[in-house]
């Protein structure tokens, strides 16, 4: 239970970080640029499937914007692009690292400044107790904001295992 606060109070934290620190709106989406954003963040995941493949961590930080956060299980929340970046290069050491996520759904925000795809994702890493590969997989919601270059850059990324975590053993009290 106290585990499900913690994970709720950080999604909460991550939506009231995102709130406060958006950037100027860009124009509103009314000029039928709807399609083409929704193609954007479907071609940046693309993309982003690639880079983690080339396992290059520079290039997988730089999706985030620079007051993002990304929440994983098992971890605490990496807040900015250089705690990000950190995340990412510890991901990309490990030799058995494959990710890959496809996004079911993806929308855009009718003022054209916000969207957000929601997916699953498959994933092999170093088991960090047994020294081998296990297999991962379950659910994401990354929030993206538009960059006044035009491009986007998440600022909430949420992942979500579907795997049942290990029992834990119960810890002895010495007295």
């Amino acid at each position: 239970m106290n585990r499900i606060l913690t994970i709720f109070a950080a999604i909460v934290l991550s939506a009231m970080l995102t709130a406060c620190n958006q950037a100027p709106a860009p124009t509103a989406n009314t000029s039928g640029n709807h399609d083409a954003d929704v193609q954007a963040l479907r071609d940046t995941e693309a993309k982003w499937n690639q880079d983690f493949a080339a396992k290059d961590a520079t290039k997988l930080a730089n999706y985030y914007a620079d007051d993002a956060v990304l929440l994983v299980p098992g971890s605490t929340p990496a807040a900015g692009k250089a705690a990000i970046q950190k995340v990412t290069e510890s991901l990309v050491a490990d030799p058995a690292l494959s990710l890959h996520f496809k996004a079911s759904k993806v929308e855009v925000a009718s003022s054209g400044d916000l969207g957000y795809t929601q997916g699953s994702y498959l994933m092999t890493m170093t088991d960090p107790a047994t020294k081998k590969p296990m297999n991962d997989h379950g659910s994401y919601v990354t929030t993206y904001r538009k960059q006044p270059d035009g491009s986007w850059k998440a600022v909430a990324d949420i992942v979500t295992s579907e795997v049942p975590m290990a029992p834990v053993a119960p810890t002895k009290m010495k007295h």
